[in-house]
């Protein structure tokens, strides 16, 4: 399904942002203690908006297997290929998140 490889990517990209967000939030944090929680709070909403992405990807899956059966191969493939980077840019924004928290 082209719909599970579009929002694969829209979750690349808001993983992306909430990554800038937790950056900048890390460099402004002993300046502009203000501006910094606001940038980690934008950071933290784009994680959300990728978990609410990614929810709707496991449910059009489990649709998808209710009507006709496991997905195609290919279509998996793909899917996992880009849910196991998406995972690894959400722990590399975790941990910047986290280090702001300190």
């Amino acid at each position: 399904m082209k719909i599970i490889e579009c929002l694969s990517k829209n979750i690349s990209e808001e993983i992306s942002d909430a990554k800038k967000y937790a950056r900048m939030a890390l460099e402004q944090k002993d300046a502009r203690r203000g501006l910094a929680d606001t940038l980690y709070s934008l950071s933290q909403e784009e994680m959300r908006h990728m978990n609410m992405l990614h929810d709707e990807i496991e449910k059009l899956i489990d649709e998808y297997r209710r009507a006709k059966g496991d997905p195609p191969a290919d279509m998996m493939a793909v899917y996992e290929y880009l849910h196991n980077q998406n995972i690894d840019a959400a722990t590399e924004v975790k941990m910047m998140q986290q280090l702001y928290k300190g």
